[in-house]
Parts: structure tokens; C-alpha cells; sequence
């Protein structure tokens, strides 16, 4: 059991890790979101699928009504820019 621990790769610094490199929306970003995305989407279960942080300081989520897609810009405040279909 020991030998097969040790051909396991040590993890990469947390610089290096995806979480660190990009900005993801908080959770309650993107259930405003999703909330928004709800009613345009006439009322189907939404799920965020992605977010990312702008260079404006927003996020853009990325959302899945149904199988339809949807994009959902949201500020640090809670506001709702937009959301719009893909």
C-alpha cells in the first residue's frame, strides 16, 4: 500500500491551480442569476453551468434552462445587467 503512494504526483502550488487563476462568481451571484434567467426562460429549472470575472469587475455566468443556454451579467452589488439567450 505505501509503494502506491508514492507514485502519486504531489499537487501543484496553489498559484498554479485553476480556482486561483480565474475568478468564479460567488454562489450568490449566480443564484441571482439563475433566478433571473427563470422567469426570460418562462419558468424552467435553470442551472448555472460557469462564471468568470471581467476585466469591469462583473461576472458573467453561464446558465442551462432546459437545455437552452443563457449568459447573465451580474455586479458585485447584486444587480442584474442583463441576461441573454446563446
Amino acid at each position: 500500500m505505501l509503494a502506491l503512494g508514492a507514485c502519486t504526483p504531489a499537487p501543484p502550488p496553489p498559484e498554479s491551480m485553476a480556482r486561483t487563476t480565474l475568478m468564479t462568481a460567488p454562489a450568490d451571484l449566480q443564484l441571482l442569476c439563475a433566478n433571473a434567467t427563470a422567469s426570460a426562460a418562462g419558468g424552467a429549472k435553470v442551472l448555472p453551468t460557469g462564471s468568470r470575472l471581467q476585466p469591469d469587475g462583473t461576472f458573467v455566468v453561464d446558465l442551462d434552462a432546459g437545455g437552452r443556454k443563457f449568459s447573465c451579467i451580474v455586479d458585485n452589488n447584486g444587480t442584474v445587467r442583463s441576461v441573454t439567450p446563446v
